[in-house]
């Protein structure tokens, strides 16, 4: 059996499928690198559809379509300016990004600490047991959780934290399994990995070319990797522990584990 992205609907929306009653708090002006990650967005949406993916993969969901009214208000909310470094995720999580458009997008930080909320679709293909409900959502995105509140707590609000910060995913697209598990892009074939990183690797070409980051900071492993690979010289690359509630070493204070590295990275000094 093969998925294919396909069935893409006008705007991104499928009729009677939008969730989320309340529009972003507040009109934001479009800056130069926001217009250029919302280009750069859209072409990564389109280089990615006519990708096929094989059993075990049965569902693929891309919120950079159904979703990209919610992305597209992070970016022009969050986008502006030269970013002295960027997070790097790996891809979606079916509570996160998939629900709210924003990498490791838990409804709670997202809405509350972000102070965004936007409509969302649904994929044209919607598995029985990860819906997306956006903003209605009421199951939390731990990664996110985590991720988010230990940005809150550093920095008290978004505007400081994005005046030299950004976070960005290196892969837009969930994939799950019939079971509704997660199937991560290091996991899959490697006839279906390599056009799948290809496009990937010239969005994150051109995500550094918008943001000029001195750093770029893997929240993982494989984020690392593929930021080395990539990017070569061009920029610092570093790693943080990945927040997710699989990893052990994640358990217990992960924003205090994360800022000790990133204090031992250089990416930031002591408090």
């Amino acid at each position: 059996m093969e998925i294919r992205l396909a069935g893409r609907t006008v705007l991104g929306y499928a009729p009677g499928a939008v969730h989320g009653r309340l529009p972003c708090p507040g009109a934001r002006m479009s800056s130069p690198e926001s217009r250029a990650l919302r280009a750069a967005a859209r072409r990564l949406s389109r280089d990615l559809a006519p990708l096929r993916f094989a059993r075990p993969v049965t569902h693929v969901y891309d919120p950079l379509d159904y979703a990209r009214r919610a992305h597209g208000a992070y970016i022009d909310a969050y986008g502006a300016g030269r970013k002295r470094v960027v997070f790097l995720g790996m891809n979606p999580g079916p509570f996160g990004m998939a629900q709210t458009g924003v990498p490791f997008g838990d409804v709670t930080q997202v809405r509350g600490f972000l102070g965004l909320q936007s409509p969302v679709a649904r994929p044209p293909k919607e598995h029985p047991k990860r819906p997306i409900q956006g903003f209605d959502c009421t199951r939390n995105e731990v990664s996110g959780t985590r991720l988010w509140g230990a940005v809150a707590a550093r920095f008290e609000s978004p505007k400081r934290f994005f005046a030299e910060h950004y976070i960005a995913n290196y892969c837009p697209l969930l994939f799950m399994e019939e079971s509704g598990r997660n199937r991560t892009p290091d996991k899959l074939k490697a006839a279906e990995r390599e056009p799948l990183f290809a496009a990937c690797d010239r969005h994150l070409r051109r995500l550094v070319a918008v943001l000029e980051p001195e750093w770029v900071v893997g929240v993982g492993a494989f984020a690392e990797g593929r930021a080395r690979e990539v990017l070569g010289d061009d920029v610092r690359i570093g790693r943080v522990l990945h927040p997710s509630p699989a990893n052990p070493r994640a358990q217990k204070d992960w924003g205090g584990k994360a800022a000790r590295e990133l204090r031992d990275l250089g990416v930031c000094a002591a408090r």
